[in-house]
């Protein structure tokens, strides 16, 4: 029996087993809802427990810094110490602030010319990508 045969039921009355469909739509989006809303808390617990990590990671970046910030300044130590047995310890420790200024002034000036090759700091492409979308669109609508 096709679909435009079946028998009508007046208002108010159903079918066995059939639900109106105000409540099928009711209880969907009810259950939509809890399915976020339980979705965002597993989203929640799991970058909470992610950002602990992350934490922990950048407390030991941090110390593994510093130890070796520790290390070479030991390492300049050890250098002038070296240079003192030929030279006056004054000279040795001038010699080594020297090339420490030279390598320091060299990474300054490349540093430099990164960041003005940066700028600005907007993705340039990308705008013009959107840009050139938007005008591709804006010409299709008016055909």
């Amino acid at each position: 029996m096709s679909s435009s045969m079946q028998p009508h039921h007046g208002p108010g009355r159903q079918t066995p087993g059939a639900e109106p469909v105000n409540e099928l739509v009711q209880r969907a989006s009810q259950q939509l809802t809890e399915l976020v809303r339980g979705e965002l808390r597993l989203a929640q617990a799991e970058m909470k427990q992610k950002g602990k990590r992350y934490g922990k990671g950048g407390g030991l970046f941090g110390g593994a810094g510093l130890v070796g910030f520790l290390m070479l300044q030991a390492m300049v130590a050890t250098v002038i110490a070296a240079l003192a047995v030929a030279l006056p310890v004054w000279a040795a420790a001038l010699i080594v602030t020297a090339v420490l200024g030279v390598i320091a002034a060299v990474m300054a000036i490349s540093g430099k010319k990164q960041v003005d090759q940066a700028a600005p700091p907007a993705p340039e492409q990308t705008v013009e990508n959107v840009k050139a979308d938007v005008a591709k669109i804006k010409e299709s609508a008016h055909r």
